[in-house]
């Protein structure tokens, strides 16, 4: 990730590498900022002056950490600054070329461990060198987990999963019904925790146990004898980069481990086949996606056990809801089997027993289970409800059925009806919350089944073609792409032009130029020219694999907002049998001493029976699902939603702070403007030919990354015939970020830079240079001043164009009620001059990375919530700094670390739609929480009876269940809704 991080910043500030040519040899500890002073003053408050004695007697100690994210030395500067603040450091210095970072600090007042986790807060990563084994050791499971019904179970399975040695952290989710685990392979075992698992109650299933990335499974035909198996086995151990090999003879399944870079699936299948002589055939074993394998059986569970349950539910509910109504039939029920019970009775306790203990036994279970662990979910309330109505009724039926007196009265249609009603629920919640993670589905069906590969010859011909299983694909394959067809993997072009539409992926509704030396994205379609491409990334490493992952992740991340429903969810079932259980005593004891007039009786009924009722109605009617689920199937909506739209929402901490966003700062190299300056005018104030001026301007500007340096060499290379000029060398470079560079060339002193830096130098900048410096920056043109030997000799004029949609962007956010902001390290003229173009009046200029970072932390602190617009090159400090960063521009690297949210495109829109798409959401979520409270607050009175005195109005307890059943689908469902989520009309218009 670290890499990947690294080769998206390919463009830092001037002198982004920040240092000499010298910056790789061993770090010298002199700070940029005051060192914290030895002995922490909180020791000498605490009175601990023991501590501090002993502190003072000791050797202080030194620790080095790898540090990966840093682009340039305001990067450095943020993690310097950040280390320094920890009480117990003695010095620190950070050395951004060779990604280390070395502390001098007590260990008696700060750890090793606090200052990597410091460091980590900065926005980098870190890892300490001695620990690098360690970190290799860490690992993410994926379980699917069965039986879940509310946030309470997940609570259960999380804490059950938190207490397990070498379990660093645990994240379960509802909607997916998955947990997320981060773990030591050296403490625990991913079989451990699915037993773990396992003991809290509920089912698990291995996704992944995050070591498997590089492993196959390969499924053999043919007999698998001992003497095959062991020379197999043999053979494929001696391959290079095979680092294990298993043999299920049972399965008839090989699986094998191995490193990428050395050898590949293709390569193995093709070694086995030949090891074995011919006699076996071996194939990629077929794999399904086991977590919609399982909600597949899932499904087809509840569809059988509610249509069984209707078999025996439905002449139950005749029985004692319509037949009575009939006079033959009714005497017929009526007729007496033993004393007084009658046949009706008898039919209804026969055919509701089966829907009771058999179709409902899966209630039972998870009551048992969750009352076992101490967390009471919705299992408990259905069975404490359909039991009471139940073991009542069977009471009454074999009192009726020893007595000649007593009329008895059943409520087996309750127990009965509430059970078919549940299932019809379930059902129905589970189709529903299917769909929340069909754009995860669809992204995975972008890859093609099928390969076609070249081989040349000697002299460089394709020599022949062939067509594969697209799982086979190795690095550096060529792969053979038609038009029409799909792009197989991630790589660039060597042979061929084309267009190729990456809406797929990016969101990019327009088809990409694609020509020799450009990317190409696996899953992509190929327009119309043929294309051959070399394939760079492969399985897990390409895109859409990192793409699946990172949406995957981002359902897994919880919103803050459902920290609300768990709070609730810990007290809700026993609130819920409490008030129950007061109802029914409530009404009971009403009852017994007449406070209520007995007409107010159903005749059917008596009133320990009409306090039953209501006692029931209220304990299934609470519905804690619905709490469970608001948030978390709005979170996988909008993300699988953004994903399709190019737009990569890291989970719903991102997602809830980016709908409360009232102001953006925007960075304008490459943000708002292209972000590829080119030079549009050169001014030389000295008699000098062109050519040689840009020999010494490009000599010096080669050293650098910052993109304005990078415009001014491609410009001096219009000046020479060859494609690779080499340029005279620079001796004693030094770079200063954000002012410019020096260096001595052919025994001359160049220096170019901006007017500060000239200054800075002891450079007298003339009138007449001035002048120009100004008109270029009214043009909104950036001057850069070129010296010789302490003498301006010209000036460059480099422009950046304007993204041609950023007027009309800033003009709709600020519609949206969003202050905008530009922050940029060019200077004042060139920042107003692009301010006034794209309608930004708030501007500030020449502007060092930390400041960019300071100034979000000033808006943060004047009570706004803040969003970073940049291109992730320099912009990683105020990124991390900001409520919300977005990288824009990022095309297919999906693994930035300093951004919440990631914008394929290097479109301004997608800003827009960011916000606009949180905003929704986050109504949705509202919406859902209002429904699934006020359907518990109006609900459970209603249900308790708070009508009944007035109006005569009571809710059986099998219209409560439908009601509850009916509550979590609804959510869903209205979750579901922001599928059809449109963008903003003012970006729909450009695309069309």
């Amino acid at each position: 990730m670290a890499a990947a991080t690294r080769s998206l910043f390919l463009a830092c500030l001037r002198g982004g590498g920040g240092g000499s040519s010298d910056a790789s040899g061993p770090l010298v500890l002199r700070p940029r900022y005051p060192s914290m002073p030895w002995r922490p003053k909180a020791a000498a408050v605490a009175g601990d002056l023991e501590a501090a004695a002993w502190a003072a007697e000791e050797e202080e100690k030194v620790a080095v950490f790898e540090v990966s994210g840093m682009t340039c030395a305001a990067c450095a500067g943020s993690v310097e600054k950040a280390v320094k603040r920890l009480h117990g450091i003695h010095d620190a210095a950070v050395d951004v070329l060779g990604c280390r970072a070395q502390v001098a600090f007590y260990p008696a007042f700060v750890s090793e461990e606090k200052i990597r986790e410091t460091i980590e807060d900065a926005g980098f990563g870190a890892k300490l060198i001695d620990e690098e084994v360690k970190e290799k050791n860490i690992l993410l499971c994926r379980l699917h987990i069965k039986g879940m019904t509310c946030t309470s179970c997940t609570s259960t399975v999380e804490s059950a999963l938190q207490v397990v040695p070498g379990v660093q952290r645990a994240s379960v989710a509802l909607a997916t019904e998955e947990a997320e685990i981060r773990y030591d392979r050296r403490v625990v075992t991913a079989t451990q925790l699915v037993h773990t698992v396992e003991e809290s109650g509920f089912e698990a299933i291995l996704v992944t146990t995050g070591e498997d990335r590089s492993r196959i499974d390969l499924k053999v035909d043919g007999i698998l004898d001992e003497r095959t198996v062991m020379v197999v086995k043999n053979s494929v151990e001696a391959l290079p980069g095979v680092e294990d090999i298993k043999v299920d003879t049972e399965l008839q399944k090989i699986t094998i481990s191995y490193k990428p870079d050395q050898t590949g699936p293709r390569d193995l299948i093709e070694f086995i086949e030949s090891a074995a002589s011919g006699h076996i055939a071996v194939s990629i074993y077929p794999e399904a996606d086991g977590r919609e394998q399982h909600r597949n059986g899932e499904i087809n569970r509840y569809r059988k056990s509610f249509l069984w349950s209707l078999m025996f539910t439905v002449p139950v509910f005749l029985t004692s809801m319509v037949f009575m109504y009939i006079p033959v039939l009714k005497d017929g029920l009526d007729k007496k089997v033993i004393n007084m019970m009658g046949i009706g009775e008898l039919l209804r306790w026969i055919l509701s027993t089966p829907v009771q203990f058999v179709i409902g036994r899966k209630f039972y279970t998870g009551a048992y289970k969750a009352i076992c662990h101490g967390s009471p979910n919705m299992d408990v309330l259905i069975a404490l409800g359909t039991n009471t109505a139940y073991f009542y009724s069977v009471y009454s039926v074999l009192r009726a059925a020893t007595s000649e007196t007593y009329m008895a009265t059943d409520f087996f249609e309750t127990s009965s009806m509430l059970i078919s009603f549940i299932i019809l629920g379930k059902y129905l919640e589970i189709l529903a919350k299917g769909k929340t993670s069909e754009a995860i589905a669809k992204l995975m069906d972008l890859a093609p089944e099928t390969a076609t590969v070249l081989t040349y010859d000697h002299e460089g011909n394709v020599a022949s073609e062939k067509e594969i299983d697209g799982r086979l694909i190795q690095k550096n394959d060529v792969i053979k792409v038609i038009p029409g067809g799909k792009v197989a993997s991630d790589g660039f072009v060597i042979w061929g032009q084309s267009h190729v539409n990456e809406s797929m992926i990016t969101g990019e509704s327009r088809p990409v130029a694609k020509k020799k030396g450009d990317t190409v994205i696996g899953g992509t379609v190929n327009e119309n020219g043929v294309l051959h491409v070399r394939a760079t990334f492969v399985g897990s490493e390409s895109a859409l694999a990192q793409i699946v992952r990172l949406v995957e992740s981002a359902q897994m991340a919880k919103a803050p907002v459902q920290k609300f429903a768990d709070q609730i969810s810990k007290v809700f079932v026993p609130l819920v049998i409490f008030l129950s259980l007061l109802t029914w005593l409530s009404w009971f004891l009403a009852g017994r001493f007449h406070s209520y007039p007995s007409s107010w009786i159903p005749s059917s009924m008596d009133s320990f029976q009409l306090a039953l009722q209501f006692g029931i109605s209220v304990m299934v009617i609470a519905c804690p699902c619905a709490l469970g689920l608001a948030t978390p199937t709005a979170v996988m909506v909008a993300t699988g939603v953004g994903a399709s739209q190019g737009v990569l929402i890291k989970g719903g901490q991102a997602l809830e702070s980016a709908q409360k966003v009232d102001c953006i700062v925007f960075d304008k190299t490459g943000t708002l403007t292209i972000g590829k300056p080119i030079v549009v005018n050169t001014r030389l104030l000295k008699n000098m030919v062109l050519r040689e001026f840009y020999d010494y301007v490009a000599a010096a500007e080669v050293n650098s990354e910052h993109p304005l340096g990078k415009a001014i060499v491609e410009h001096a290379k219009k000046f020479y015939s060859e494609e690779n000029h080499i340029w005279p060398e620079a001796r004693d470079f030094l770079s200063v970020t954000g002012h410019g560079v020096k260096a001595n060339i052919s025994d001359r002193s160049v220096i170019v830079g901006n007017k500060s830096f000239m200054l800075s130098l002891g450079i007298d900048v003339p009138v007449e240079a001035s002048e120009i410096l100004m008109e270029e920056e009214d043009n909104a043109q950036t001057g850069i001043i070129v010296a010789m030997d302490q003498e301006v000799v010209g000036i460059i004029a480099v422009s950046d164009p304007i993204k041609p949609n950023a007027h009309e962007v800033i003009s709709y956010l600020k519609s949206m009620k969003v202050e905008c902001i530009m922050v940029t390290g060019d200077n004042w003229g060139t920042a107003k001059a692009i301010g006034r173009e794209v309608g930004i009046e708030n501007i500030m200029a020449e502007a060092k990375p930390e400041h960019k970072a300071e100034k979000v932390k000033e808006l943060q602190l004047s009570g706004k919530r803040v969003a970073m617009v940049g291109d992730g090159i320099n912009d990683s400090p105020a990124l991390v700094a900001a409520d919300v960063g977005m990288a824009i521009g990022a095309g297919t690297d999906v693994a930035i670390e300093a951004a919440d949210i990631v914008l394929m495109k290097s479109n301004l829109e997608d800003v827009i739609t960011a916000i606009d798409l949180s905003r929704k959401t986050f109504f949705r979520i509202r919406m859902n929480y209002v429904w699934a409270l006020g359907y518990n607050i109006m609900g459970i009175p209603i249900a308790a009876g708070v009508l009944f005195p007035s109006t005569r109005f009571r809710l059986p307890p099998w219209v409560a269940g439908a009601a509850m059943a009916a509550s979590s689908v609804s959510v869903v469902c209205w979750s579901l809704l922001l599928r059809y989520y449109k963008r903003p009309l003012v970006i729909q218009e450009r695309q069309t």
